[in-house]
C-alpha cells in the first residue's frame, strides 16, 4: 500500500521557521523525485519545489526561493521541507508528492 504522510505543520509567527516531513512507504522512494505543493484557502494548488531522486538537484518556485529548502533521506524514506522567514502568505495546506502519489497534507498557518 502506497502512502505519503506529511507532518510538522502548525501555527508560527511571521519570520519564524517550520520543518515539514514526508514519510514514504509502499514504493521505491529512492527512484523518484519528490515535490512539495501547497494550497491556500480559495486558491489552486501551487508548486513549491522539487528534489531529484538522489537529492543532488533542487528547484524552487520564485515565491519561496531563498527561504525554503527541500531535502531527503532515502535510507529513511523521508522527505523534508525546511521553511524559514515565513510570511502570512505562506499559510496553506502543504502536500508532498512522489511517483504521482499525494499525501493528505499538513496545515501551516503563519500569523501573529
Amino acid at each position: 500500500q502506497v502512502q505519503l504522510v506529511e507532518s510538522g505543520g502548525g501555527l508560527v509567527q511571521p519570520g519564524g521557521s517550520l520543518r515539514l516531513s514526508c514519510a514514504a512507504s509502499g514504493f521505491t522512494f529512492s527512484s523518484y523525485p519528490m515535490s512539495w505543493y501547497r494550497q491556500a484557502p480559495g486558491k489552486e494548488r501551487e508548486f513549491v519545489g522539487r528534489i531529484s531522486n538522489g537529492g543532488l538537484s533542487t528547484y524552487y518556485a520564485d515565491s519561496v526561493k531563498g527561504r525554503f529548502t527541500i531535502s531527503r533521506d532515502n535510507a529513511k524514506r523521508m522527505g523534508y521541507l525546511q521553511m524559514d522567514s515565513l510570511k502570512p502568505e505562506d499559510t496553506a495546506v502543504y502536500y508532498c508528492n512522489s511517483a504521482n502519489y499525494w499525501g493528505q497534507g499538513t496545515q501551516v498557518t503563519v500569523s501573529s
